[in-house]
């Protein structure tokens, strides 16, 4: 089995046209919604970590 580079770079070219690239806007807007949830995941995390802590320090007396 014989490698031809040539080729492969030729045949990488024409996959490389068959993609769709997002818009900007939609790259913006995608972006923007993994911050978002990203932001909340951070927030829920951090008030379920503050009440647990809150219920231990209450139940130890700490």
């Amino acid at each position: 089995m014989s490698v031809n580079p040539t080729k492969f770079l030729r045949d990488v070219r024409n996959e490389a046209k068959k993609v769709t690239w997002p818009t900007r806007r939609t790259t913006l807007v995608t972006t923007a919604a993994v911050l978002a949830m990203a932001a909340g995941a951070s927030a829920f995390f951090f008030i379920v970590d503050q009440v647990i802590g809150f219920g231990i320090q209450t139940l130890f007396g700490l």
